[in-house]
């Protein structure tokens, strides 16, 4: 990633077909392999911002990457705008295409949820700001009025039907009754399986990573059961992944490595 400015007129992305299945299902997806190498990603209404593994800034903007300044470890997208968190785990917004340090720590944020944020800190705590909370006007105060939510998580993500997270046993967990105006929601609920780190879509989509670098999606879920039936498993075809991120009918998924991949999965869904 560190040559990605130089890639800034790189139009042409290198196409790979490979036969990643849905686990049940026979329709293949089509990925192409984006130039540049990133640690995290995070897509939602279109729009796509990375961080490489030198905390450089970066969005995917007519097929090229173009870099942002600034440095971040976590950059998050969504209906509450581009936040993220640095390696001192220092929290800045994008207001007027500048980014401003915000109140508080957090080792990792998200900006999917209906217009509110969440993140979890240094020692597991989880914490998320309401609607009112996030617009301009009020995150350039010198007091944000963050919600400490019950619990222990090390990742949780938020999208359009809810909230999700893992913990450091990557036990995964659905907060219930999350919404605008009261982002801490009313209880979580343990979900089966495994999970390393988890992304709920902005559409309600939702996927995860396990420590074996394997992707599974979130079956069955709805506006009346948002928190779905089961998994399935994504056939990685041989390649191990650590992070995903889902918008628009694409899954984008950085390889340990940090190769990344845009694939296309309506066909599947």
């Amino acid at each position: 990633m560190m040559a990605m400015g130089r890639m800034a007129g790189l139009q042409v992305s290198l196409l790979l077909l490979l036969q990643l299945l849905l686990t049940g299902l026979s329709s293949a997806m089509l990925c192409v392999q984006i130039p540049g190498n990133l640690k995290q990603i995070d897509v939602s209404n279109g729009h796509v911002f990375g961080v490489n593994y030198e905390d450089q800034i970066y969005t995917w903007y007519e097929n090229s990457w173009t870099q942002i300044n600034g440095a971040l470890k976590h950059v998050s997208v969504g209906p509450a705008g581009i936040w993220g968190v640095n390696r001192g785990d220092s929290i800045y917004r994008m207001v007027g295409g500048k980014w401003v340090q915000m109140q508080g720590l957090l080792k990792q944020i998200d900006a999917g949820g209906d217009e509110f944020i969440s993140g979890a800190n240094s020692n597991d705590d989880i914490f998320c700001m309401s609607k009112s909370g996030t617009i301009p006007a009020k995150v350039q105060s010198s007091s944000l009025p963050w919600v400490q939510i019950e619990g222990k998580l090390k990742y949780i993500s938020c999208g359009s039907l809810g909230c999700w997270g893992v913990n450091s046993g990557d036990d995964i967990y659905y907060l219930w009754n999350s919404s605008p105006d009261s982002c801490q929601g009313s209880s979580w609920q343990h979900v089966e399986g495994k999970l390393s780190m988890i992304e709920a879509g902005t559409e309600g989509t939702v996927y995860g990573v396990n420590a074996q670098g394997m992707v599974y999606h979130r079956d069955g879920i709805t506006a009346s059961n948002p928190i779905g039936t089961s998994w399935i498993q994504v056939d990685s075809c041989g390649y191990k992944f650590k992070h995903v991120s889902y918008d628009l009918g694409f899954l984008w998924m950085l390889t340990t490595d940090g190769t990344i991949l845009k694939c296309s999965i309506a066909c599947a869904e």
